[in-house]
């Protein structure tokens, strides 16, 4: 019986790849340099495939950046601005599109369907000349084959793509992207013909958005693109991958029936209902890449329960179609649960890293064609008896406390409006006000004090020295910028989830547990095992200190509850809102303890509440309904005079603006400069907004510094639609990925360009 990986984490197990790419764009290494770790994370990932027994292992799913640019690399879909002349695109186009540079900004990035990882979105038009420019797909399979690991090459699908993209500036919106598809299949044909030549006998198309709710023309796109290929595929077998959620009935037919299609694979974790679809009616001699080991979480896979799933497939499919995967790639999970030396032994017993899960795609494999480890699966079935049966997972009092909260819809007495009324009483802040997200740059030294600290090798009181010293600094260089509500930084947090779970009861963490978010950037989500508490105050001391220092209104800085959840790996044994119930009333106290201390100001980021939405519509009220509802029980209890900022990043949140409004926060920070002011359009469009509204002003994901004119252009757009006396003048997010060479120069033109706009709106009075 056969196996099959859909993709694997790129980093490496400790982060060489991140490494290497910040030290190239520091100039401290050259271009090989990045190549060899490169070509050395390729190698260790496919001979460790194919040593854990894996028949069909992936090959270009390895990325510097995402997978999107590079389709859109391969596909030569360059913006004119980055003065791209032809040929094979290098590091510098493509690390422009990706990143910007000093004279032009990046391309937009926003999340990849409901995840934590993010591309860069395609931006497309009719005049775009495509060209085959770039030939990393073909060129990492023939690198794999040199070394003996025969791989399926995995393309960014043609329709995905369009579907993926947007019009570029400047072509009409209602422009048809997927009237492109005649343009882009020339060179998948190119592509395809040198795969053939250089040996493949399989290619893998990636097709998420078949999982989404499509319209009669968009399934047609689908039909035309694989008719078009079916005779450049011919000689080849033809995987066609989607993930993340269940086919329609509709989009199953649609699939089933595309022309010069050897495979499907299907995610049976999060599509558990397609499996009545395949059960109903699966297409003679086709192979089925059936999804049972879950790609996104890190819980170890009941393999009892898969292997019977498996076996009722394989009466449906035939016992040489049916080929064990995962559900999709394991980019969005750990990679190794071997380098957790720290981890509670009983905890780890339940988990599954991308190593880990491998072995357990094999172990299914193995255990259909008759060669069960019965030592594994005695193994795997006394990991799940504990984890259901142990105490640290269940508390009584959480629960109690969480089914309490039914019946109240947790709304703060008074409106929005008169609550900022009160509350620009109390802080009398300026037209524009300006402020920052939360994050000041993570220096090496802050980092290296939090490292020593954890490891016991500096003292507490050192420590607490050290911490209070950099938020000073931070405080008096806002002083001296002149910001009106000013942040302390978060020196003492490596991430704005882990810090907080660290500090919650059910929650557990891991030393090497990383999973990249974009570029470089990555993040080391907690896992959530069991009920949620708070046991003590977690930010109060941080926050009173830095209040301590200024006169300014200092913001408490604290994560939501929908965001810990979302940037978490969420235990499974429950629905996700009572997990995130839970977490909700967590935070309250604290916010709650934030208050008395004197905090006027308390940001509660919800960063991720756009990226948990589900994939279908029809699934988007109930979401939306407990979200919010999480947010307003945080900080259904303060005062009037106490005002609440939320914040949100990196998705498109047109579709949910009514969902932001019922928040009912007081002020929200949200990202719109690298989206092209894409947020501004709902409110053209008349969606009245009353609460304060700080749209992005500048891109923090680049090192590119706007200058004051362009700031105060981006605020007079946002004047042009939103009344004055609700605007807030803030960058698109937290500024701890950036240096304070950047950051200093850039704050202090954004706090010009606010000025300069006070005092033409005060002559125009």
């Amino acid at each position: 019986m056969a196996s099959h990986i859909v993709g694997y984490p790129r980093m490496g197990p400790k982060r060489e790849l991140k490494f290497a790419l910040e030290s190239f764009w520091d100039n401290k290494s050259s271009a090989e340099d990045l190549q060899k770790v490169a070509a050395d994370l390729r190698s260790s990932i496919w001979q460790q495939m194919a040593a854990a027994g894996i028949k069909y292992i992936p090959s270009n799913t390895f990325s510097y950046y995402d997978q999107v640019l590079d389709a859109t690399s391969m596909l030569g879909a360059v913006p004119p601005r980055y003065g791209w002349n032809g040929g094979e695109i290098g590091f510098d186009t493509y690390f422009s599109m990706a990143r910007g540079n000093a004279s032009v900004p990046a391309m937009e990035m926003t999340k990849w369907f409901d995840t934590n990882y993010h591309f860069i979105v395609p931006e497309l038009g009719p005049d775009v000349n495509f060209s085959y420019a770039s030939h990393k797909a073909v060129d990492e399979y023939k690198e794999a084959k040199a070394l003996g690991v025969d791989t399926i090459p995995v393309l960014i699908g043609p329709v995905s793509y369009l579907l993926l993209s947007k019009p570029a500036k400047g072509v009409e919106k209602t422009f048809s992207l997927l009237s492109l598809l005649p343009k882009i299949l020339p060179i998948y044909k190119e592509v395809i013909a040198e795969l053939k030549a250089a040996g493949a006998l399989w290619v893998q198309f990636d097709e998420p958005t078949l999982v989404l709710d499509l319209d009669s023309h968009q399934l047609q796109a689908f039909t035309a693109a694989y008719a078009e290929l079916e005779t450049t595929l011919s000689g080849l077998n033809v995987l066609i991958e989607t993930y993340f959620a269940d086919l329609t009935a509709e989009t199953y037919k649609t699939l089933t029936e595309l022309k010069g299609v050897t495979a499907y694979g299907l995610d049976l974790v999060r599509g558990t209902q397609t499996i009545d679809l395949i059960k109903s009616n699966f297409p003679k001699g086709k192979y089925l890449f059936a999804g049972v080991v879950d790609g996104r979480n890190i819980w170890a896979n009941d393999l009892a329960s898969s292997l019977r799933t498996l076996q009722a497939l394989e009466a449906v499919v035939g016992k040489d179609k049916l080929v064990v995967s995962t559900s999709c790639s394991l980019l969005h999970t750990a990679v190794d649960l071997v380098n957790e030396t720290k981890l509670d032994e009983e905890i780890k017993s339940w988990l599954a890293f991308a190593a880990q899960k491998v072995v357990e795609v094999n172990a299914l494999a193995e255990a259909l064609a008759g060669q069960k480890d019965e030592a594994f699966f005695t193994a795997n079935a006394s990991a799940q008896a504990s984890r259901k049966s142990s105490p640290r997972v269940t508390n009584e009092a959480v629960q109690k406390a969480a089914a309490a909260l039914k019946g109240s819809d947790h709304r703060r007495a008074t409106n929005v409006t008169a609550r900022l009324d009160a509350q620009q009483k109390k802080l009398n802040l300026p037209v524009l006000p300006t402020t920052t997200i939360g994050s000041f740059p993570q220096t090496l030294e802050l980092r290296r004090v939090r490292r020593e600290y954890k490891a016991n090798k500096i003292s507490e009181d050192d420590y607490v020295k050290a911490i209070k010293e950099e938020i000073k600094k931070v405080v008096d260089l806002q002083e001296e910028l002149d910001i009106d509500v000013l942040v302390h930084g978060e020196p003492e947090r490596n991430d704005m989830v882990e810090y907080f779970g660290e500090q919650l009861s059910g929650f557990a963490f891991t030393v090497n547990g990383w999973v990249q978010s974009y570029g470089s950037r990555c993040v080391k989500p907690p896992i959530i095992y069991g009920d949620v508490s708070r046991p003590k105050p977690m930010t109060v001391y941080w926050s009173s200190t830095a209040q301590s220092m200024t006169k300014r209104p200092m913001k408490g800085m604290l994560t939501g509850p929908v965001t810990i959840l979302n940037w978490s790996f969420v235990r499974n044994d429950q629905p996700r809102f009572e997990t995130c119930y839970q977490i909700a009333l967590a935070i309250k106290d604290e916010v709650e303890d934030l208050e008395k201390a004197g905090i006027n100001v308390i940001q509660i980021d919800e960063a991720a509440l756009r990226e948990g939405l589900p994939l279908r519509k029809s699934e988007h009220a109930f979401y939306q309904k407990w979200a919010v509802h999480s947010f307003r029980i945080t900080n259904c209890g303060v005062q009037d005079i106490t005002q609440i900022h939320t914040h949100m990043c990196y998705s498109n949140f047109n579709d949910i603006i009514h969902s932001i409004i019922d928040m009912d926060a007081d002020v929200i920070t949200i990202e719109n400069s690298r989206s092209d002011e894409k947020l501004l359009s709902v409110f053209r469009e008349g969606v009245k907004y009353g609460a304060g509204i700080g749209p992005g002003v500048y891109d923090i994901h680049s090192p590119r510094i706007p200058s004051t004119e362009e700031i105060a252009d981006r605020i007079n757009k946002m004047l042009a639609v939103l009344e004055t006396n609700i605007l807030w003048v803030n960058p698109d997010c937290g500024l701890k990925t950036r240096k304070y060479a950047e950051v200093k120069p850039a704050l202090s033109n954004m706090v010009a360009a606010a000025k300069l706009l006070r005092t033409q709106l005060a002559s125009a009075k």
